[in-house]
């Protein structure tokens, strides 16, 4: 799967279902463009989150995220690179589904969506406590 998944990356044949039932990961080998800048606007957004995290975290703020705490105490540049690696994991993942339905009605493109909305909504809330503090 991941050879067909290379190979049709560079070499898409099929953009759309051979039939009108198929709906799985491998009935399409090419994505729509939208999903390439929406996964280029939510690891930007995750890139300025994690340095809006270590600004806050300069200034006496405390990582609220249990997972992420641990890697925010060891290293600056660990935390980044892997709130950075995961984002960009789940990114690719959920746009090689998109065409998909999640919970068997919601495409998984609108997730990509909400994900971008949940960063811009987390955004602007580091630039209201870096106002604040």
């Amino acid at each position: 799967m991941l050879r067909a998944l290379l190979h049709g990356s560079f070499r898409p044949r099929r953009r759309g279902p051979r039939r009108a039932d198929e709906s799985g990961l491998s009935a399409v080998d090419w994505h729509h463009p939208q999903w390439l800048a929406i996964g280029i606007l939510i690891v930007v957004f995750s890139c300025t989150d994690a340095l809006l995290t270590l600004a806050l975290l300069e200034r006496g703020a405390y990582e609220a995220n249990p997972m992420m705490a641990p890697l925010v105490a060891g290293s600056a540049v660990a935390f980044a690179v892997v709130k950075i690696a995961l984002t960009a994991g789940g990114v690719v993942a959920l746009t090689q589904l998109a065409r998909l339905r999640a919970f068997g009605r919601v495409r998984v493109g609108v997730l990509l969506y909400l994900v971008l909305a949940i960063y811009g909504a987390l955004m602007a809330y580091e630039f209201g406590l870096l106002n604040a503090l």
